[in-house]
């Protein structure tokens, strides 16, 4: 492709960082040193993926927690392992029962949009099959940031004073323990200001030295309980004593001799990959930077309508996932592009609070991970004397029966959080991510078109200034995307919204090996505090 000088600055194609004995790439410099130490006392890469999502739930809580879900992408020893640590509605979440306390949706805050959190299983899980140190291990990193605690970064500041504010407009009891934890001062803590929380440290420790099982069926799993019943929410102890992730097949769809690989539903990576196999079913335009932005664009609001449409529990899907990326429906999907944006039916996007993780060691295997609270905090639930925040994921389920995603006991719900993973030729090519609810898949598009379909590298394709459909035709871009590619593509029929804050466009990482020499060329995201660190 020839690019277009002001959409792809110089000044902006920064170069990757190179390494060749490991590498992690995540959203704060401090969990990223967490990996690289592990990697340097001998663990592998699954080993330093799990301590740095470990040390992710104290460095940046405004985004995951132990609370959290999580899904994996391992290639370990030529072969990709998925896993599912999304967890179900818990037994009593039912339609009815939700209703009868007087809702027509399912809150955001609170308890009831609390699910079985998995992060903590996913760990457990992770380690057991494929790590080299002892689970303790692992943790200890980040129970001594909880211990000691750490200075606050500029972005999780601004992460943290949102929620604050969203959390001071409720009065009721169950918000207390939150304030309590994570506003000692009264306040959000300010840029460079120390927090710690020995609360945190002495659930991770309760976790590490029993293999999450505190977590699922002891102490921990009481402490939840108890706080549940009284303040109103539905999962139980029982709930969280049945779980366990779930280990899956990814899936994928070729796009420029690549294989892109997702987690199947119920996350939600099928919008990716049929965003690109669409885009995949088009004829190429070399040089027409408009017209390769308009195609995306489209593409991905398509693949929208379908996920919102269709994506649920696997097992539940109509149509299949099969069906969703068979080819003949791709074609037909990329005919419906034309000239002039069109007002898809379905969606409506949604920024999100997520950590994304990349690692890779010198026997070749590579992580791609992802942990989520759902938005923000989460459900601004924490369990008294535990520093354990609760996500809200259940807020995605509907309470319409007749829905795709209707709300059922023991039922996963449509997820946002996606890792994404790159073959070649059955070979690693690695793993990349965009974190940040609805904008996941989409920034996960734009990544993967950036270096196989515009040859940039994984610094440049992280940098490129952002799109973001939200929508109808509304499209918000960044406050730097270039004036005319807005003005050319509002003549398109697109709804352009220029945005400042440049946080709600995700924050991704990306670590790639070269198949030729082994070495690793990693990026990290110029919109948070992150940090790629080689070994």
């Amino acid at each position: 492709m020839q690019y277009d000088p002001l959409y792809y600055p110089s000044a902006s194609r920064r170069m990757a960082t190179f390494g060749k004995r490991g590498m992690v790439a995540t959203s704060q410099p401090l969990a990223a040193q967490v990996g690289i130490s592990i990697l340097q006392q001998g663990g592998n890469a699954i080993d330093a993926a799990i301590a740095t999502a470990a040390a992710l739930t104290v460095v940046e809580p405004t985004s995951n927690g132990i609370g959290s879900d999580a899904f994996a992408i391992v290639w370990v020893d030529g072969k990709l392992h998925g896993l599912n640590a999304s967890g179900p509605a818990p037994q009593a979440a039912t339609i009815e029962a939700i209703k009868a306390l007087g809702h027509d949706t399912i809150p955001n805050h609170g308890m009831l949009p609390v699910t079985v959190p998995g992060a903590p299983a996913a760990w457990s899980a992770l380690s057991e099959r494929f790590g080299k140190l002892s689970f303790a291990e692992l943790l200890a990193p980040a129970i001594a940031l909880a211990e000691e605690g750490f200075a606050v970064t500029p972005v999780i500041h601004q992460m943290w004073q949102e929620a604050y504010t969203t959390y001071s407009a409720y009065s009721e009891a169950a918000f207390k323990p939150w304030f309590d934890t994570f506003a000692p001062k009264g306040r959000a803590p300010r840029p460079g200001e120390m927090w710690s929380s020995p609360d945190h440290a002495n659930s991770l420790n309760a976790i590490a030295n029993t293999k999450a099982e505190a977590f699922y069926k002891g102490e921990l799993a009481d402490a939840i309980d108890a706080f549940s019943q009284k303040n109103g929410g539905l999962l139980r102890k029982e709930d969280l004593a049945v779980y366990q992730p779930e280990w899956v097949d990814p899936i994928s769809v070729r796009y420029k001799g690549h294989d892109i690989w997702e987690i199947p539903p119920n996350g939600s990576g099928m919008i990716v990959l049929q965003a690109l196999g669409i885009l995949e079913r088009l004829e190429e335009c070399p040089g027409n930077t408009l017209e390769t932005l308009h195609r995306r664009i489209e593409a991905t609001k398509l693949a929208y309508m379908d996920g919102f449409k269709h994506i649920t529990e696997r097992a539940d899907m109509v149509p299949s996932t099969e069906q969703m990326l068979d080819d003949g429906y791709l074609k037909a999907r990329a005919e419906m592009i034309g000239e002039q944006a069109v007002d898809p039916v379905h969606g409506n996007p949604l920024q999100g609070g997520t950590v994304y993780l990349a690692t890779a060691d010198n026997d070749g295997n590579m992580v791609s991970f992802i942990q989520s609270n759902f938005k923000g905090f989460g459900s601004g639930m924490v369990v008294p004397g535990t520093g354990i925040s609760l996500q809200n994921r259940g807020w995605s389920f509907s309470l319409d029966p007749e829905h795709a995603n209707a709300l059922a006991p023991g039922k996963r719900t449509y997820h946002t959080i996606i890792p994404g993973f790159i073959t070649k030729d059955n070979q690693a090519v690695g793993p990349f991510g965009v974190m940040g609810g609805y904008m996941q898949p989409q920034g996960q598009l734009q990544v993967v078109t950036a270096i196989l379909a515009d040859h940039l590298n994984p610094q440049a394709a992280l940098d490129m200034p952002r799109w973001k459909w939200t929508k109808g035709t509304t499209v918000e871009v960044e406050a730097d995307f270039p004036n005319h590619l807005a003005l050319a593509l509002a003549g398109r029929g697109h709804h352009i919204v220029k945005v400042a804050d440049s946080i709600s466009f995700g924050r991704g990482q990306i670590i790639l090996r070269d198949p030729d020499s082994g070495v690793l060329h990693g990026g990290t995201e110029p919109r948070t505090d992150g940090a790629v660190l080689p070994l």
